[in-house]
């Protein structure tokens, strides 16, 4: 089994999964893709590959699981030119957004998320939604239910349709390292467990 010591290691964690050794055994399989994934950082990041090393780096904030995973949602979704641009050339407004701005970051968090959620079943690990506007009231938050919903039925889609080919090399390795190579299945829905 490629990952064998890999998996021997990760039965033997506590509760808490490890985050560098997520990074390090990504890191390795993914190579042929030019791409590393940095535990550590103070907020996450995505910086394209320069001239120096030619190495693409998924920042994922502090040593959370979970910031990990959903960095590597985004890079498993990004087009070739997305990936070439930091951040992939998306905007971000932090924390207080505005209604209008919330409803913009639902808009584009729906997929990232549907795969964050896919990740997490592959690794066994809870699945929560990223509102990502901790300070906003919850006018600002708009419908956060409907956001659940819209992920959901996005996961749905990727089961069905099948899962972008990056997210599904994703979901192979984490079920070699966490599920003993059993495969995933589309969870029922409750939403109230989704909310942060």
């Amino acid at each position: 089994m490629l990952y064998e010591n890999s998996l021997k290691q990760s039965k033997d964690l506590s509760s808490e999964l490890c985050v560098q050794q997520l990074a390090q055994v990504f890191n390795e399989s993914f190579a042929e893709h030019k791409v590393t994934l940095k535990p550590g950082a103070t907020e996450p990041f995505y910086q394209a590959a320069d001239s120096t090393n030619g190495l693409a780096t998924i920042h994922s904030t502090y040593d959370y699981f979970s910031s990990a995973l959903h960095e590597v949602a985004h890079w498993c979704i990004a087009g070739k030119e997305r990936r070439q641009l930091d951040d992939y050339g998306y905007w971000y407004a932090p924390d207080g957004r505005t209604a209008e701005q919330q409803a913009l970051f639902y808009k584009v968090e729906v997929k990232p998320q549907a795969l964050e959620w896919a990740f997490s079943l592959a690794a066994g690990v809870p699945f929560r939604l990223s509102l990502d506007n901790l300070n906003a009231d919850t006018e600002a938050l708009g419908d956060a239910k409907a956001f659940g919903y819209d992920v959901h039925t996005q996961l749905k889609s990727y089961f069905e349709h099948g899962f972008p080919p990056r997210a599904t090399a994703m979901i192979q390795l984490l079920c070699k390292l966490y599920r003993s190579q059993q495969p995933i299945q589309l969870p029922t829905l409750n939403i109230s467990r989704l909310m942060p």
